[in-house]
């Protein structure tokens, strides 16, 4: 198929401003190649027998990997796969899903990782979309792609990682494990202009089907230099771990692009259980933990954590994807001793663009301040810059930016005079911390002021008959909106007005009056996006809670 057509991607005008202000930035070279880049020049200057990635009881080391990519990649030519073609993967984190990530970029395709909870129209859509060649796929997770097989209509080869190998080829499969025996170890990287599409990321398509967030060659570099240098401080020596699939930015650029700058090792764990993420820091010797707050949460709960896990090896704990809370950081830091250093980005900005990390100075609640290399803005609704603790929309521009993947509409509201907008209401300090108050389309205006709902719903967390809770306004003829908390309780705890007076009240000793819900529903479950630990364990979805009362 080949070429990318120029109407896929928005005029030029639309796009945001790309800022180069690192030393780094200036020693990209024009053409490149991300696999040549993250995998083959440590093999070539001597760190061959470094581990590259961690899966179990497996060390695979950077010689193998490039011999593994290798092999894939020179299959995937023989297969017909070109430059510029787009190849989905459907995976979760396992070893084969990052050979072959780097095999279809070293010959300059364009890997389009997809959720592995999509569902066949989700799947059918992204490869219609992208107009994909092939389709990368674990066994266990055929069965979608099986039934929207009959849609896939650009999509030439389907290759299985797993399964009975003749049983795929006569459903007419092509088994991944004979690319990897029929391949050659020997395959010259094409390297492509450093502002080639190179990755195609995807929304949950919580909102409508998944849209497509474009990624280019030089981010690869821009990524691991910005936030993996002066966030993480990543050296060679590090081993960085988290669930977040491939399919998500943060699951993509901690496992396929920061440790492979720096010749550290990726620690895959494809599904997250409180428990397995404490044996997995244990047994990898994780030196880096990337992973939701709520994922933190949920180990907090697990009895002796800190008796149990030897989290020794440790030496930053980072979370982004949701908000933190004060709370949740204190409870933390007091049971293990680690700061947890908070970080915000976007799918469309590919990682983390603000983080506490940068400054290894925790303001409990605040985010913290840009990564090197970003400019942030908060403006009214008017454009105006907003006086230090000031509400106002997050504006955000550096050397990764907003462009979707044939959706000029989207592009329109996603840039401002060449700033991109996060979609974030929030203030910021005199020292340049970002706080966060909710989405913008989560704020809640109740009688002249503006309140985000992540402050409630963590009060309410804290109290021992709430298993899980959600925020939103509804609409209210006097005040605007009424702020109405929906809860989940813990088993065994029964449901009544007397518990929900009992809950306003206990808000009352931590928020302000105003903050306080007026309401409280009892509800067997919340809308949540999936996540690493399968549907329904991701971001809360309060457009859905909201969507019920229209």
């Amino acid at each position: 198929m080949g070429r990318i057509p120029a109407s896929y991607l928005p005029p030029r005008e639309l796009w945001p401003q790309r800022i180069y202000t690192l030393p780094e930035h200036a020693t990209y070279p024009g053409l490149l190649n991300s696999t040549e880049e993250l995998v083959d020049r440590h093999v070539a200057e001597g760190r061959g027998d470094r581990p590259a990635i961690l899966f179990e009881g497996q060390t695979i080391t950077y010689r193998a990997l490039a011999a593994s990519v290798n092999r894939v990649g020179g299959a995937l030519r023989a297969l017909g796969i070109e430059e510029e073609d787009r190849v989905l993967l459907r995976s979760p984190s396992i070893p084969p899903a990052l050979v072959a990530n780097f095999a279809v970029l070293k010959l300059g395709a364009v890997i389009v990782p997809t959720s592995p909870l999509f569902s066949r129209t989700e799947i059918a859509h992204v490869a219609g979309l992208t107009e994909a060649v092939a389709l990368v796929v674990a066994a266990p997770l055929l069965d979608e792609v099986e039934a929207a097989r009959a849609e896939l209509k650009t999509v030439k080869h389907v290759i299985v990682i797993g399964g009975d190998a003749a049983e795929l080829k006569a459903r007419g499969y092509v088994p991944y494990g004979e690319l990897v025996a029929r391949g050659s170890e020997s395959l010259e990287a094409v390297r492509r202009d450093r502002m080639a599409v190179s990755v195609l990321l995807f929304t949950s398509g919580t909102t409508g089907l998944p849209k497509g967030t474009v990624h280019f060659m030089e981010e690869a570099l821009s990524v691991p230099d910005g936030f993996g240098r002066h966030g993480w401080g990543v050296t060679a020596d590090d081993v960085i771990g988290g669930p977040a699939p491939l399919s998500l930015a943060a699951g993509y650029s901690t496992q396929a692009v920061i440790p492979f700058r720096f010749g550290a090792a990726a620690s895959l764990l494809p599904r997250f259980t409180p428990e397995g993420m404490f044996e997995q820091i244990q047994k990898h010797r994780i030196t880096i933990v990337s992973i939701l707050p709520t994922a933190y949460r949920k180990m907090l709960q697990v009895p002796d954590a800190r008796q149990k896990y030897d989290l020794s090896s440790v030496r930053v704990c980072t979370g982004g994807g949701e908000s933190l809370g004060a709370e949740t950081y204190r409870a933390w830091k007091e049971m293990f001793g680690h700061e947890i250093y908070e970080g915000l980005g976007t799918t469309e900005m590919m990682y983390v663009f603000i983080s506490s990390a940068v400054t290894r100075r925790v303001k409990p609640g605040a985010i913290g301040p840009a990564v090197p290399g970003y400019e942030l803005r908060v403006v009214s609704e008017e454009g105006a810059d907003c006086r230090p603790g000031e509400p106002g929309r997050l504006l955000a521009r550096g050397p990764t930016g907003t462009v979707y993947w044939r959706d000029e509409e989207k592009q329109k509201q996603a840039v401002w005079n060449g700033w991109c907008r996060a979609g974030d209401f929030v203030t910021m300090d005199e020292d340049g911390y970002i706080w966060f108050l909710s989405r913008e389309d989560d704020l809640i205006k109740s009688s002249g002021y503006r309140i985000g709902p992540e402050e409630i719903e963590e009060t309410l967390s804290l109290h021992p008959a709430v298993a899980d809770c959600a925020v939103i306004g509804v609409p209210d003829a006097v005040r605007g909106q009424n702020t109405c908390a929906y809860v989940v309780l813990r088993p065994g705890v029964p449901p009544g007005a007397t518990l929900g007076g009992e809950l306003i009240e206990f808000c009352r000793d931590r928020l302000a009056v105003y903050k306080l819900p007026r309401a409280v529903e009892f509800v067997p479950t919340l809308p949540r996006a999936p996540g690493p630990a399968g549907p329904g364990t991701g971001k809360l979805l309060r457009r859905l809670l909201r969507d019920k009362l229209r």
